[in-house]
């Protein structure tokens, strides 16, 4: 058997997406604002030489779902969103291995497959990212009781570009980009940003901005989309990881974000490895320090 398919296997293996992870569409029927999906545009999914997997050109969003077990479950949940710079989603090593984390502390996780920004599919991908935000939570408030789930235990966590897309939701969830007949509340209760992008304005990470807004965003879009600028006191308690030598995402987007949360009191706490780059996943290898048990710890203090 060819190296490249036994490695395909192994992944896939250790993703482990058996029938327990049950898989939802993030719309029934026709998505809001989205354009006829053209026939080259078809979703791909790619074991990268370092065995994780990434997926591109996803058109049709959905949850994929990591129940607690239910001895050890606490009525608590996390939506999980992938990084990737809104250009593929890094779905294994920042997605699918972090729920199983999650259920062993007894959080339900939901790995939210969201769509990448594109002319294509969208008919204004500038904010058709913070819908589907939206419409995650709200279709997990909204069956909050069939997963065993407390509405006001529902976080949001993202990695990456996926951890601008998680603060964009923690900033603007009451400005309504989805249908909501019940009033559903779009907040989350808590969010946990990793190495996240913030900033538009001060520390711009160029791919991620020209892939969401364009090549030539007007400051009033870019202000927006700079989730410390857009603090209030209402928005959920944040916990935030970074690298101090993270050349591709700077480090400076997780302080300007942490000090926006504390100059509005809002609950947050930060951990900084002194090297450790970007995109590690759950594991630094730089470090014995592992930030997700400082998370898990920080998510008990705050009830969750």
């Amino acid at each position: 058997m060819a190296k490249s398919a036994i490695l395909f296997i192994l992944v896939f293996m250790s993703v482990n997406f058996s029938k327990a992870q049950e898989v939802i569409p993030l719309y029934v029927g026709e998505i809001p604002g989205a354009k006829p999906t053209p026939a080259t545009y078809v979703e791909n999914t790619e074991v990268r030489t370092n065995g994780t997997l990434s997926v591109t050109k996803v058109s049709i969003p959905t949850l994929t779902v990591f129940e607690a077990p239910k001895e050890i479950a606490n009525g608590s949940a996390v939506i999980i969103c992938p990084g990737g710079g809104y250009s593929a989603l890094a779905f294994s090593h920042e997605g699918t291995d972090v729920a199983k984390r999650f259920n062993a502390i007894g959080i339900t996780a939901f790995v939210l497959k969201y769509r990448l920004p594109s002319d294509q599919i969208m008919v204004d991908k500038t904010y058709d990212l913070l819908q589907d935000a939206q419409q995650a939570i709200y279709l997990i408030r909204k069956n909050a009781k069939k997963y065993g789930l407390k509405s006001n235990k529902i976080g949001i966590m993202g990695f990456s570009a996926g951890g601008h897309f998680a603060s964009t939701l923690i900033t603007h969830y009451n400005d309504l980009k989805i249908v909501n007949p019940e009033k559903i509340d779009l907040r989350p209760n808590f969010s946990a940003l990793i190495y996240p992008v913030i900033s538009f304005e001060e520390s711009v990470h160029t791919g991620t901005m020209k892939n969401l807004l364009g090549p030539n965003p007007s400051d009033s879009l870019k202000h927006y989309f700079s989730a410390n600028k857009n603090v209030t006191k209402k928005t959920p308690p944040t916990f935030l990881v970074h690298a101090k030598d993270d050349k591709t995402v700077l480090v400076a987007n997780s302080i300007l974000m942490n000090e926006a949360l504390k100059k509005h009191h809002v609950d947050t706490d930060i951990y900084l490895y002194e090297n450790g780059g970007h995109g590690f996943g759950l594991i630094n290898k730089t470090s014995d320090v592992d930030w997700f048990n400082l998370l898990a710890t920080w998510l008990k203090k705050e009830k969750f």
